[in-house]
């Protein structure tokens, strides 16, 4: 039986029967023998560095390439090592894209190889494109879009030469086209995108499954679309919910759309579901929005940033007589954000004036209808505080829908009067729905928040100061969840107290410092008087007769020493409105008819 070759790597031995220096039987049989048998590949590197593995033969070796600065050969012949048959290296196969490469990125030649170098009289020929057909072609050039000049702002002119060497400026005189300047929208300023996911909305599925079932509960069959219209989420979401819901029998198809859409409804086991989560909370409506989302969309609507100027408070005043000394001390405190005192005389238009400042901004902003906190749903958007309008916006494409969580206002005013509790200030709790209501400061945000009457609330004005202290000097507030866990909520609204008190006895100095600006509303002059009466009249389309405004003055004010007030116009022409109304004749003011309603409005006065 043939015994195996020793390990080519194991160096040879005295008396192995197989050197590696001798030719072996099975090493010279014919070609294709099956009797013929490799030989191994030798280790180069091994021990025994005396061995020769290789065939070494002399061959003559051409003229190498003369270069500058290399030494030349010694000799024409050199020793080359020339590996056994085996060890030949294989060709490696052309790649089809070698050329395409090359082509771009062409060979440099390298030392061993000499670059042909064609003749200056011989025409070059043109390379080969390898690339295909659909490559060839050249790409249409594209110009660059211009800027539009004439819509830009107008150059900034350098100064000419003789101010320049005047101020050593060694630049020659020519004017340089400023880029445009771009104002900023309203509606690109912040707006609520579309989420698409769960994770985008910030919002667990089983909160989904909960509006579902509850919403059915309340409608009985609906389609998908109108589930997602209804619930305010995306449409592809909505379907993903309906068809988990289904297969997890809690709903069942009950018919399809002609749009492709299919109508469900409660299984028996999702109806029992459903009123499992109405016991915990009957809530149906627009889906929340987490508390983190609002905290950013006060962050970039706030009003610290927004600085009105003096055409903006005109605008906000126009349907008022506001004398322009007041404007001018209005505008700097508007501007600052914090909060202000308004106090005078009662029926100088304090309130009017304040339920007016938000105009000043001129803006909208955008509203969740509700909270998401900390597991509570707190409604946000209140109907009778917050007035909405149309977004006038529409979407190209689904990237660009607004997220209809949201509700874009106009910048709230919320007004607070003698009805104003410490109650009102904190989430509060239906216990027959577990519906939260959010506080009026919370409603406020981004708007201003007047507090009417100061000093005449059901609680005492020194309980109502204490309570704010800290948001007014931190803009920060701390808010009690029906659990009793406390959150950190912005304090951002405009806050302004209405009062006709004096505010040194209303509160103590410390609450003041608080409060940098207390503004005195004054009593109109006799002119400013006359002018309101006429513009009043305007409004009111009652035609005064000659002489009535000149007996009203001298005969109801300026003889019996009465102030002047800015309501007194309004509700003087109001009485002779309802007068003339009563007697059935045209809105003509006469001197009696201002008698008569002077001694209705002052009998007790």
């Amino acid at each position: 039986m043939p015994t195996d070759p020793p390990d080519p790597r194991t160096p040879a031995r005295p008396g192995d029967p197989y050197r590696r220096d001798e030719a072996r039987p099975e090493d010279t049989g014919p070609a294709g023998s099956p009797y013929a048998r490799p030989r191994p590949r030798p280790l180069y590197g091994s021990r025994d560095e005396t061995e020769t593995i290789s065939r070494v033969e002399r061959v003559p070796r051409p003229a190498p390439v003369a270069r500058i600065g290399s030494a030349a050969p010694d000799s024409a012949s050199e020793a080359r090592v020339v590996p056994p048959p085996w060890e030949t290296p294989r060709s490696p196969e052309p790649d089809p894209l070698d050329e395409f490469r090359h082509a771009i990125i062409p060979r440099e030649p390298t030392d061993e190889v000499r670059a042909p170098v064609a003749s200056p009289d011989e025409p070059r020929r043109p390379r080969p494109d390898p690339r295909p057909d659909y490559m060839r072609s050249t790409p249409p050039r594209v110009e660059p879009a211009r800027p539009d000049l004439a819509r830009a702002a107008p150059p900034r002119m350098e100064p000419p030469r003789a101010e320049a060497a005047r101020l050593d400026i060694a630049t020659p005189y020519r004017p340089v086209a400023s880029p445009p300047t771009v104002e900023l929208s309203t509606e690109a300023r912040w707006q609520p995108r579309e989420p698409r996911t769960w994770e985008e909305a910030g919002l667990e599925p089983l909160l989904g499954e909960q509006l579902v079932l509850r919403y059915f509960a309340s409608t009985g069959t609906e389609s998908a679309r109108q589930v997602a219209n209804d619930l305010c989420l995306a449409l592809p979401m909505m379907k993903d919910l309906l068809e988990q819901l289904k297969t997890a029998k809690l709903l069942q198809h009950r018919g399809s759309t002609a749009m492709g859409d299919f109508i469900y409804e409660l299984t028996d086991a999702g109806r029992s579901k459903a009123i499992d989560y109405k016991r915990l909370c009957a809530y149906v409506g627009p889906a929340p929005v987490p508390f983190p989302q609002y905290l950013r969309s006060v962050r970039d609507q706030t009003l610290s940033t927004r600085a009105p100027t003096p055409a903006d408070l005109r605008r906000a005043f126009e349907d008022l007589l506001v004398s322009q000394d007041l404007v001018d001390r209005l505008g700097p405190a508007i501007t600052s954000g914090r909060a202000m005192f308004l106090h005078g005389d009662p029926g100088n238009g304090k309130t009017s004036i304040a339920e007016r400042i938000t105009r000043c901004f001129g803006d909208e902003i955008w509203l969740p209808h509700t909270l998401l906190i900390d597991g509570h749903l707190v409604k946000l958007f209140d109907p009778a505080t917050h007035e909405s309008v149309d977004p006038a916006f529409k979407p190209l494409t689904p990237s660009e829908r607004l997220d209809r969580r949201w509700v874009k206002v106009k910048r709230p005013t919320v007004v607070a009067g003698g009805e104003l509790t410490l109650e009102m200030l904190e989430i509060q709790l239906n216990p027959s729905t577990n519906i939260c209501e959010a506080p009026l400061q919370l409603k406020a945000n981004c708007g201003t928040l007047v507090i009417d009457d100061f000093g005449r609330q059901r609680i005492e004005p020194q309980l109502l100061l204490n309570r704010w202290i800290f948001p007014l000097e931190r803009r920060v507030d701390f808010l009690s969840l029906p659990d009793g866990r406390k959150i950190t909520s912005p304090f951002d609204p405009l806050l302004i107290f209405s009062t006709n008190l004096e505010p040194h006895d209303l509160v103590d100095e410390a609450f003041l410092r608080r409060i940098p600006y207390k503004i005195q509303v004054h009593d109109p002059t006799e002119a400013e008087f006359r002018s309101l009466v006429e513009i009043v009249a305007g409004r009111l389309e009652v035609t005064l007769t000659r002489g009535a405004v000149e007996h009203l003055v001298q005969t109801h004010y300026t003889g019996p020493g009465r102030r002047l007030r800015f309501c007194h116009p309004r509700d003087l022409l109001l009485q002779v409105v309802n007068q003339c109304a009563y007697d059935r004749r045209p809105r003509v003011a006469t001197p009696e008819d201002f008698d008569r309603a002077v001694a209705n409005y002052f009998g007790a006065l």
